[in-house]
């Protein structure tokens, strides 16, 4: 604790006096560009990793950053999603998974969870897509690989989860908004982004120049699909 209060001090008397504008702009309301999906790890920071402002991002945390689909469950994550999309009129959505992620090593052993961990094995099912995808696609992947693969197809299965939202369904249909699916590398520091055209993670600058000949619709409809099939 003596940490963390050392830190709001340090906070107040030095990034919140040479932003004081930027705050005061932000207690009249908040106009974020994004909404961010990813995992409740510690060790992912969102905003540190985009270099991103506070007011820039709308942000939502969990185990294996995930969202379950259009009326699974009444959890906070189906508001949040609801709320960023239509009161904040927000237009980018990002899924970011990442490496090492300890929600999909306990999805690839579900059972194990029951007795010790029920909550987090009842909130995991909502992944039970991803692993059906992993166990039915990938039977001799494993350690490292099997993991990875398991990181690649939760971001695309939270995806289409979030296709089921009307809120979303609607934007898309209208190519008011994008998905973007994200990975993590904790190790390395590196971002890849799912590349429909390509069936894999690659580096978000390289994708620049085809977005600019992709209309929203080619792109949400080539979106869809198992990392499996790359």
């Amino acid at each position: 604790m003596k940490r963390l209060i050392h830190g709001l001090h340090q906070f107040q008397s030095d990034y919140f006096r040479t932003h004081r504008e930027l705050f005061e702009l932000l207690s009249h309301g908040q106009h974020p560009r994004v909404l961010f999906i990813t995992c409740s790890d510690s060790r992912i920071d969102p905003t540190l990793i985009t270099q991103t402002q506070p007011g820039e991002m709308f942000i939502i945390r969990n185990a294996g950053n995930i969202i379950p689909p259009y009326g699974a469950t009444n959890g906070g994550e189906g508001a949040a999603v609801e709320y960023a999309i239509h009161a904040l009129a927000i237009k980018e959505v990002i899924v970011c998974g990442h490496s090492h992620c300890g929600a999909m090593k306990g999805l690839l052993k579900i059972e194990k969870l029951r007795e010790d961990m029920p909550m987090v094995y009842e909130w995991l099912k909502h992944a039970e897509a991803t692993r059906r995808i992993i166990k039915e696609h990938y039977q001799k992947y494993e350690g490292e690989e099997l993991m990875d693969v398991a990181v690649k197809e939760n971001v695309l299965t939270q995806l289409e989860n979030l296709r089921t939202y009307p809120v979303i369904h609607s934007r898309l249909k209208s190519n008011e908004m994008r998905l973007h699916g994200w990975i993590y590398e904790i190790e390395t520091g590196e971002v890849v982004e799912y590349n429909p055209l390509q069936g894999d993670f690659v580096p978000p600058q390289s994708q620049f120049s085809r977005s600019e000949w992709l209309t929203p619709e080619q792109q949400n409809r080539i979106y869809k699909g198992s990392y499996a099939n790359k």
